[in-house]
């Protein structure tokens, strides 16, 4: 089994939706796009990417939404050291089709109230089923691994609930510590780092907006 060194995460760089929420009543969220500042932003993540990656080969999967293809194609890394793959199972929270401004914004609330992980969008998904499709796409990059040749490094272009969502299930994190958590910005990076003891570590936190409920199973 070859385990890649690095398996690291990047979250999209700002899109029309993160810059004015309106324009989900008129696009479909899979189709918006990377405004300016987005594809600096991706830009500049892949500079430092570049140089983690330095001559090491890379194993790819994107999201299948514009604005992550984008993102990749702005990282601009050398496509002869890559091999690249569209991951449906990588996408956004679907929060429904077109959406109302005002209900989504009530949704939110409720979701705020109910708790992201459980809270189902009236059309779409519970942050449980992001988790869901996460955990199968896990078993197929574990698999990936048999392969003696597999590259050193993994590389997912995906978004913040996804990528916290990632690691909640990679490090077992219990619901509440992931409640807890917050996304990334946009074009920011986790890594998740293998040790001499074989374990992997995430190089730096997500930020935490409040302490986790102790409830539930402990120890």
């Amino acid at each position: 089994m070859a385990r890649p060194k690095r398996i690291v995460l990047v979250r999209h760089g700002e899109s029309e939706g993160n810059a004015d929420d309106t324009v989900y009543e008129r696009e479909p969220d899979h189709a918006l796009r990377l405004t300016h500042l987005g594809l600096q932003q991706a830009a500049a993540t892949g500079v430092r990417l570049r140089e983690q990656f330095a001559d090491e080969r890379v194993s790819v999967y994107i999201s299948p939404y514009r604005r992550t293809h984008e993102t990749f194609r702005a990282l601009d890394l050398d496509l002869t050291m890559v091999r690249v793959r569209e991951e449906p199972r990588l996408r956004e929270q679907d929060w429904g089709n077109w959406q109302d401004r005002d209900d989504v914004k009530l949704q939110k609330a409720y979701r705020d109230a109910y708790g992201h992980f459980f809270y189902r969008f009236a059309q779409g998904e519970s942050g449980a089923d992001v988790y869901d499709r996460v955990g199968a796409f896990l078993e197929s990059l574990h698999r990936s691994f048999e392969d003696p040749d597999h590259p050193e490094n993994v590389l997912l272009v995906t978004h913040g609930l996804t990528m916290r969502l990632f690691c909640m299930r990679w490090f077992h994190w219990s619901v509440a510590e992931f409640e807890s958590l917050s996304n990334p910005g946009n074009g920011e990076t986790r890594t998740l780092l293998l040790g001499d003891d074989g374990r992997y570590t995430l190089d730096r936190p997500f930020a935490q907006w409040r302490t986790p409920e102790p409830y539930g199973i402990t120890g």
